[in-house]
């Protein structure tokens, strides 16, 4: 009798290949039943965020554990498609202090409505959105003074974000919704006597915030 062919084993990077294209492929059919093609935006931010160093020489200096935890910002972006970018700046106060983060991020994301025809052509239906993002930011202890220099900068790093978002349409141009955003990041502290090759100015560490968002769409496609 033919002997059955054997399979080789799923390895460990197949199934995070398949994992990914199954979320690409959410992305896809949600988007291609979203009328939006292509959009900028913009948003004004108030909340609140919480953050921790977990490893590395400065996790106790890590910038979003020291930071105060009141926080408001703006943020300007662009989305083709599941393909985004965008520019936030976000002011963190309390206790008199302030401290600013400013990032640059592209990634995926889409949005998925959630009322009947008749509201989604009225542009007062609810939805959610979901986002993945990879970013490079920049932290400050004190109000940024343009143009930003060197030496305002404090902290600079990389970061791995993801974001989940319910909301509303208030008509065709604005929405008004709530996030929780997730990231985790590799930092620098930045100073005189702190360069890139040294470790010992490195610490890993993760961030949560809470916002709540008022946002102006300009659709292109």
């Amino acid at each position: 009798m033919p002997r059955a062919l054997a399979l080789p084993p799923e390895t460990g990077d197949n199934r995070l290949m398949r994992a990914l294209g199954c979320v690409l492929a959410i992305l896809l059919t949600a988007t291609s039943a979203h009328a939006d093609v292509f959009k900028v935006f913009g948003e004004l931010h108030g909340g609140g965020m919480f953050g921790k160093g977990i490893a590395g020489d400065q996790k106790d200096e890590a910038f979003f554990a020291n930071a105060p935890h009141g926080m408001y910002g703006v943020k300007v972006g662009a989305r083709f498609l599941i393909l985004e970018g965008q520019i936030q700046h976000h002011q963190y106060r309390g206790g008199g202090e302030l401290a600013t983060w400013t990032q640059f991020s592209a990634g995926i994301g889409t949005a998925i409505d959630l009322g009947d025809e008749k509201q989604k052509k009225a542009h007062t239906s609810s939805f959610t959105e979901i986002g993945a993002l990879l970013g490079f930011g920049l932290g400050t202890g004190r109000q940024v003074e343009p143009p930003l220099s060197n030496d305002e900068i404090t902290d600079k790093g990389v970061v791995i974000e993801g974001r989940f978002s319910v909301g509303k349409h208030l008509n065709k141009l604005f929405d008004f919704g709530v996030a929780v955003t997730g990231s985790w990041g590799y930092f620098i502290k930045n100073g005189v006597d702190m360069t890139a090759n040294d470790v010992s100015t490195h610490y890993k560490g993760i961030q949560f915030e809470g916002v709540a968002y008022l946002r102006l769409n300009i659709k292109l496609l």
